[in-house]
This record gives C-alpha cells, structure tokens and sequence, in this order.
C-alpha cells in the first residue's frame, strides 16, 4: 500500500477542487492489458506491479551498483519509498540530487541541474497515460521533463494505473484539469507560489531499444 505524504492527493484535493471521479479511477483489467499493450507497440517496456511495495522493489532491481541517478520530483516516486531509499543508498549510486542540494555556489548548481537531466538513470512519475499508448507529461520548467525526449541515458517511469485514459486528448486535459490544480496547490504549500504548464512532453514513440521503462502499478497514486 502507497504511502500518503503531506502533498499526496488526499491531502490536497480539497482546495484544488479537482475532480477525482472523472481523472482518477481503477480502469479494469481489460483496459490495463489493452494499454499496457498499446504502451509497448511504441517501444516502453511496462512492467505491471500491484503494489507500491513491489514497484520500489522494481525501481531498486532496475538500478544497477554504482549508477549515476537523477529524478525529478514526484509524488508517486516518494510514495512507493523511493526518496527515502535514496538516501539509504544500499547499492552506492551517484546521486546528482544530492549533489545539486549540497552545492552553495548558484552557478555551479545551475550547470549540475543541467548536465542531470543527461544522467545514466533518470527516474519520474507520469501525468497520464491514453490507452492508445501514449505517455504524458507537463512541468512549469522542463526540469522534471528535461531528461524524456532524449537526453538521459535510461528513462524509468513511475505510475499508478489511476493515470489511465481513454485517448491523447483526455491525457492533454488530465494535465490541466487534475495535475495543475493539484501542483498549483502543493507549490503554494511547499514554496509559497503557484504553479502553471510551461512544457508537454508526449512520449509516442521511442527509438533506442530498452531506453524506457515504465513502471505500472494497480494503485492510486500521484497526480
């Protein structure tokens, strides 16, 4: 079972105003096979989990010793666990985020946020999946998008099967009618501002064999 932080859904849905019936719900298991199939005729790897638990397991096993990591924020990725398996670090990874929160010189931080985005492994939820296959994403900066398109080495996907919809145009509409408001209102919490879509990033197809991987779990997770 997922985990529920301070700026899980539950916990913001109330001032967002967000409309869970419609943008988060279990699809049936006919709908998940369509799409996982879907998912993989455009070059993702899926591999369907259950539980929270045994996507952190999958995240971990997908990692190998010593590999240079990066992700950007996500709710999904902290309720399996992952940030808090970050920081134990049981396999030595090389933490970029680490070393971006330790460095106090403005400029250098830029540049290592920057040269992240191209890391060996890059870890990131998702704000919707079409059950035509396609897989997508939204930001206010590109930071948590940067890395999809090409740059990083390895790309590993994180979502709940909540993120599921019909077509690329529903996926287009969750982002602006349930992942905005959502972020709007943990950026207000966390960081005293709000937040808008300055980036889409749609993954339709992926060239690079075995380049991405998306993790699908049959609970509701993130936004």
């Amino acid at each position: 079972m997922a985990k529920a932080t301070e700026y899980s859904a539950v916990n913001l849905l109330k001032d967002a105003g967000a409309d869970t019936e419609r943008w988060s719900r279990t699809p049936d298991e006919a709908t998940i096979k369509r799409t996982i199939e879907a998912i993989e005729a455009r070059n993702v790897r899926v591999i369907p989990v259950d539980t929270a638990e045994d996507a952190l397991r999958t995240v971990v096993d997908l990692l190998p010793e010593g590999a240079e990591v990066m992700n950007g924020y996500s709710t999904t990725l902290i309720e399996i666990g992952y940030d808090r398996m970050l920081k134990e670090n049981p396999k030595g990874w090389r933490d970029y985020h680490a070393a971006i929160t330790a460095e106090d010189d403005e400029k250098k931080r830029h540049a290592l946020r920057r040269k992240s985005v191209a890391a060996d492994y890059f870890l990131s939820g998702v704000q919707a999946i079409a059950e035509s296959g396609e897989v997508v994403a939204c930001d206010k900066t590109g930071s948590r998008t940067g890395a999809w398109p090409h740059a990083a080495a390895r790309l590993i996907l994180v979502s709940g099967t909540n993120k599921i919809v019909p077509t690329v145009d529903d996926a287009l509409r969750r982002c602006r009618e349930y992942a905005l408001p959502l972020e709007n209102q943990r950026a207000k919490r966390a960081y005293g501002t709000g937040s808008y879509i300055g980036k889409y990033v749609i993954l339709e197809n992926e060239v690079a064999e075995g380049r991405i991987t998306l993790v699908l779990i049959r609970e509701l997770l993130g936004y």
